[in-house]
């Protein structure tokens, strides 16, 4: 998910896989695949620099897990913060 604002400042979580098409008109709307229209603060590349930084740090974090060592302790002896997903801010304030 990625942070974007309405235009009266409210914030909200977007998931960007719902997109169908971003447009300048001259506010930014954006268009899921149900029909469903966010009119946003943010730009057309400011939206597309979220959208991309979110799924390069979908590959990051896919690429560390494969990564590490295999866990070879059971689950009742493993512990929950090793399976923790890291939550990366990408809504950058100020723009």
């Amino acid at each position: 998910m990625i942070l974007v604002t309405r235009i009266n400042g409210a914030v909200f979580a977007l998931n960007p896989d719902l997109v169908e098409r971003v447009e300048c008109t001259p506010d930014t709307v954006i268009t899921l695949v149900d029909g469903t229209k966010y009119v946003i603060a943010e730009s057309v590349p400011e939206f597309i620099d979220s959208v991309r930084h979110y799924r390069a740090s979908l590959i990051a974090q896919a690429s560390r897990l494969e990564a590490e060592p295999t866990n070879t302790h059971s689950s009742a002896t493993s512990s929950d913060d090793d399976n923790d997903a890291k939550v990366l801010p990408l809504h950058r304030n100020g723009r």
